[in-house]
């Protein structure tokens, strides 16, 4: 049976969370990247905190606080004004340069997105790179009040698309929601853009370890958890064959 349906995470799968990167910057130059580095760091912290707490608060509350918290330890101070032209960016992120076509190519599926961000966010990014005439759903975790890697999140999938998880092939590029998702029994694929061997090489180059290069190593290798992806890719452009050719 063929995959029904294929959905996609949004932050750092369809869409380039280190394009924040040039806002921090421009706001504080020097700083842009450690800032966006523990942004993100804490960004995903919080939600997996206010899960457990329960005590949800939806994403652009969450990416403010965090926000506030990266400033706050750098020792940095920003009027309000420019805290909402960095957080902004969120509507506005970078989609990876092969997103678009990877969609294109699989228009004869249902396409979908799940994540963590607020209808709100999700409306104005799927709205700004255009890719709204391309899905099918964009579903917001918002609807049940929990974050991913709960199962309730991924619960959602079903009740929008009315589709079993065995129909449907979830993408993402965060190996936490990679386990998430196959713990929950989703057929998943995990986009390994940083190989364990490159991020070998970056951290043993010098004494002193890039943002970056910390921020790769906590977040952008497959988690210890015990559930392992079904497919592994390093590009956007790979799924397409993937899901022309899967025979279960």
């Amino acid at each position: 049976m063929p995959f029904k349906a294929i959905v996609f995470d949004a932050y750092g799968t369809l869409y380039d969370i280190q394009s924040v990167a040039a806002v921090t910057e421009q706001a504080f130059p020097g700083h842009g990247d450690i800032i966006t580095q523990i942004w993100r760091i804490k960004q995903l912290e919080y939600t997996w905190l206010r899960s457990l707490m329960q005590r949800y608060e939806d994403f652009s509350v969450v990416t403010r606080e965090s926000l506030l918290y990266a400033l706050r330890v750098l020792g940095l101070q920003a009027d309000a004004i420019t805290r909402d032209r960095i957080i902004a960016k969120y509507l506005d992120l970078d989609p990876y340069p092969d997103a678009r076509a990877a969609l294109a190519a699989m228009k004869d599926r249902r396409l979908a997105i799940l994540s963590n961000g607020s209808p709100a966010m999700l409306d104005g990014l799927v709205k700004a790179s255009g890719f709204d005439a391309m899905l099918d759903a964009v579903i917001s975790v918002d609807a049940h009040n929990i974050f991913k890697p709960s199962p309730e999140a991924y619960t959602l999938i079903a009740e929008t698309l009315g589709l079993a998880p065995a129909e449907v092939l979830f993408l993402s590029s965060n190996p936490w929601d990679v386990c998430g998702a196959k713990a929950f029994g989703l057929n998943v694929a995990w986009i390994e853009r940083v190989t364990p061997e490159a991020m070998a090489a970056a951290c043993i180059k010098t004494d002193l370890v890039s943002p970056l290069t910390m921020f790769k190593a906590l977040r952008t290798q497959m988690d210890e958890l015990g559930f392992a992806p079904d497919y592994r890719i390093a590009a956007l452009s790979e799924l397409p064959e993937i899901v022309n050719t899967h025979e279960p």
